[in-house]
């Protein structure tokens, strides 16, 4: 069977599983049964997408007798698709072999089991959609089962005020895709990804589709301002459900950016890469800002995303920019690091919510003040996730550091774009992403720090224990991946070159040729990176450090206390908590973007009430965009329900008014 005949009967398997856990749910042994089949054929899935990727093989397409009656259901496995398809296998197989162990924690598990092979699956499909029909119906099956999934736990007042703000932004996400394949269909009805591709535009209509697929995808992937569902939705979701909303899902809404932007569009002119570059840094800056301030463990994590998303969609603009000037290259370079930094997003964000579902398992607690000491209580979990957020911190040699590290070398080569315009707007769009970058890792120094050391802040953060075997190993899988790919990058870059030159005709230079397994995207002269060669000398360093500690110290282990700072008190709320380390950002970067505000209650002398500090911040997307729109609509609809009350000549009236506006419509159409 062909490659493509293969990846549409595991993804059939996968939508089949949703019927098998409804049927079954009344045996003792049917989510273990669903969950260990839906890693199997994720598995199928990654290796099959792994497989195209290594062999080269081109394009290959498959009809179906469903969707529309004149085309059917046309499907194709290129190589960008085959690069996704790694990326979803990778993804869907580790969550779903932690579920195995996580899911004897859930609370409501049949809830989960209907729907989180069918999420994969229609994932799958979206990837393979070569007609607009077949991409946006599965995209609308994607997002609906992924709001069931945030359902999950229907009874709590957040979780169902979360599904419903995703309901909505999917709804409206889904509209302007709807929008953008209408205008790339036109009059003719052109809904096959090659008819759009062979259709000529003017250049007023490509830069409508653009805006249209930048709001539809990027409110799927979390771009400012389109970001405010996921940081309610991915928390109120189960942890595992979280790690492919914010880790997978995502990146299939970069896919579908990719796809038309840079294949179904054609090249596009120098003037459509600038807001992709700015909304991109923008949303960086401003999701990592966010992050660093809050005090929820899985909402850090989600917060997160929209920075790492930022970061794809800012070198997704990279691309463009010098896509249209011509340089070849440096646009593989830019498109390389894009693909580098969703799949190594998909990896370490993963990994950390799983992590967090581990906390949140052993504790019942997601508020990082609630934590500490979980070092000592969960040392496999931590160590886990301690490599997690080495590599979302962009340190070397793990995986963050590289694709970051791409992303700059594209930036500095912005002197060879020609307009003035962009040469001083990707260096700018460079600060936000330094900036952001430096943000990130304070963010997960508090976040590992206030989680994982110190001595523990509630009796249930005392009192935790090891996860089970299942969720270890799949977070293990995901950190030695993670490690890999930082010190054998090469092997990722090589693994994705097919899909980088099938969309710019264009790729990198080769990488697992050269010495030491070092990275050298555009030429040695300018700049190079040796994974192994930095971890070799971390180790040697730190063994050297510790051996002089020893020589020239004491060779005995010593216990004593922490030292106090002064303040004798044992009291573990005298630590330092998150809140305490977001301050001096909060005071310095939080006022102007984010409203922050603290409100400090003293009482007067002789009162023995407690003092009380409170802070509050804002998004101002939240309350300057859609807070507003939902007024309007409200003050609308409240107005509109008087049509109810009309009498039949207002009625025939209202008709005859609406059929001609819409013969208008239709005479300036054709």
């Amino acid at each position: 069977m062909a490659a493509i005949d293969l990846a549409v009967a595991a993804i059939a398997g996968l939508l089949a599983l949703s019927g098998v856990a409804v049927a079954l749910r009344r045996y003792r042994g049917v989510s273990g049964f669903v969950y260990a089949a839906s890693a199997a054929l994720c598995v199928a899935l990654a290796l099959l997408g792994g497989l195209v990727l290594a062999t080269r093989a081109g394009p290959a397409g498959l009809s179906l007798p469903i969707g529309l009656p004149w085309i059917g259901a046309s499907l194709r496995l290129d190589a960008l698709s085959a690069l996704f398809l790694v990326l979803l296998g990778t993804g869907g197989a580790t969550a779903s072999v932690y579920g195995i162990g996580y899911g004897r924690h859930e609370e409501e598990p049949l809830r989960v089991l209907a729907f989180f092979p069918g999420f994969l699956g229609a994932m799958g499909l979206v990837l393979l959609a070569d007609d607009a029909f077949t991409f946006l119906m599965s995209w609308e099956v994607m997002s609906l089962l992924s709001w069931a999934l945030v359902l999950t736990h229907h009874r709590a007042a957040a979780a169902r005020e979360a599904g419903f703000i995703y309901l909505v932004m999917a709804g409206f996400g889904t509209m302007m895709l709807l929008l953008a394949f209408g205008i790339l269909a036109g009059a003719q009805g052109g809904y096959g990804f090659d008819a759009i591709r062979a259709a000529a535009r003017a250049p007023a209509t490509t830069g409508v589709v653009l805006a249209l697929v930048l709001i539809g995808a990027g409110s799927k992937a979390g771009l400012v301002p389109m970001h405010v569902w996921l940081p309610v939705a991915h928390p109120a979701a189960p942890s595992h459900v979280s790690a492919l909303m914010s880790g997978v899902m995502t990146k299939v809404a970069v896919y579908g950016f990719v796809r038309v932007a840079f294949d179904l569009l054609g090249p596009l002119e120098w003037w459509a890469s600038p807001a992709v570059i700015l909304i991109g840094a923008a949303t960086a800056v401003m999701g990592i800002l966010f992050a660093v301030v809050d005090g929820d463990a899985k909402r850090v994590l989600a917060y997160s995303t929209i920075e790492n998303v930022g970061v794809i969609f800012a070198a997704l603009g990279l691309a463009l920019a010098f896509r249209a000037n011509g340089l070849g290259a440096l646009a593989a370079l830019a498109l390389t690091a894009a693909f580098a930094h969703a799949v190594n997003h998909m990896l370490f964000k993963s990994l950390l919510f799983m992590a967090a579902g581990s906390v949140l398992s052993a504790t019942g607690r997601r508020d990082l003040d609630a934590l500490g000491g979980l070092i000592h209580r969960m040392p496999v979990t931590a160590f886990l996730a301690l490599v997690g957020v080495t590599a979302i911190s962009a340190l070397p040699p793990l995986n963050g550091f590289v694709s970051e590290w791409l992303v700059f070398q594209a930036v500095l080569q912005s002197p060879d774009l020609r307009q003035p315009a962009l040469q001083f707007l990707v260096p700018a769009a460079g600060g936000l992403l330094a900036l952001a970058a430096a943000l990130a890792a304070a963010c997960f120094v508090r976040f590992y720090g206030v989680a994982f050391l110190g001595r523990a802040r509630s009796p249930e953060a005392a009192g935790a224990a090891e996860v089970d075997r299942w969720s270890l190993g799949a977070m293990a899988a995901l950190a030695t991946l993670c490690v890999l790919a930082g010190i054998v990058p090469g092997a990722l870059l090589d693994l994705m070159a097919p899909a980088v030159e099938g969309m710019l005709g264009a790729r990198v230079p080769a990488q697992l040729g050269n010495a030491w397994l070092t990275l050298v995207p555009v030429a040695e002269v300018r700049s190079s990176y040796s994974g192994i060669l930095v971890m070799v000398f971390v180790a040697i360093t730190a063994s050297a450090a510790a051996w002089l500690v020893h020589r020239l110290a004491s060779r005995r282990v010593r216990r004593g206390p922490a030292w106090d700072c002064g303040f004798p008190n044992a009291d573990p709320f005298t630590q330092y908590g998150s809140g305490s380390f977001a301050q001096p950002i909060r005071r310095v970067l939080g006022t102007a973007l984010m409203a922050a505000r603290e409100e400090v209650e003293m009482p007067p002398p002789g009162d023995m009430a407690p003092a009380r500090h409170a802070v509050t911040t804002r998004d101002l997307a939240w309350s300057h965009l859609y807070l507003p729109v939902a007024a309007a609509i409200e003050f609308a609809a409240a107005r509109a329900n008087g049509l109810q009350f009309l009498t039949i000549r207002r009625y025939l009236g209202l008709v005859f008014a609406s059929l001609i506006l819409l013969l208008v419509g239709l005479a300036i159409w054709n």
